[in-house]
């Protein structure tokens, strides 16, 4: 019988590892805009999201946004998008990625009172879907759906 990392790599997913972090949340490490950064993988986040400190860093183009944010701990959050970004998450890559821009300073307080590092930004569940994400938590790894080359 073959393992799951087997059934997937042969179906067309990639393999990228996930750090546990002290906050029991998993890291994981991304490019935007050709720039590395680290992210919370985070099922729970309907979009994927940088703080705003990052503009300059990931060379966002910027505008405002009607939404706001709410979550653990925040709401109604100030917000800014930028569209048309590209995403590389070990082998996988997306275009014309947007992603909301807010003040993430609560969340790496957060991780760093927990004695975890910051990260710039968190992956959620809108690049998640658009992967075909699996997460094995058992051996820390996401898996990711490449695009079929025809």
């Amino acid at each position: 019988m073959d393992t799951l990392k087997d059934f997937l790599l042969e179906k067309g997913y990639s393999k990228v590892k996930l750090k546990l972090t002290n906050t029991n949340h998993f890291e994981i490490k991304a490019s935007i805009n050709g720039v590395k950064g680290r992210f919370i993988l985070d099922t729970g986040a309907s979009s994927s999201c940088v703080g705003f400190e990052a503009i300059n860093r990931f060379n966002l183009k910027v505008k405002d946004s009607e939404i706001k944010v709410v979550g653990a701990g925040t709401s109604n959050m100030e917000t800014q998008i930028s569209n048309s970004n590209d995403l590389k998450i070990g082998s996988w890559k997306k275009k014309r990625v947007a992603l909301v821009l807010f003040n993430l300073s609560h969340v790496n307080n957060g991780l760093i009172n927990h004695n975890a590092d910051p990260v710039d930004g968190i992956i959620g569940a809108d690049i998640l879907k658009k992967g075909k994400a699996i997460i094995d938590y058992d051996k820390k790894y996401l898996y990711l759906k490449l695009p079929e080359i025809s």
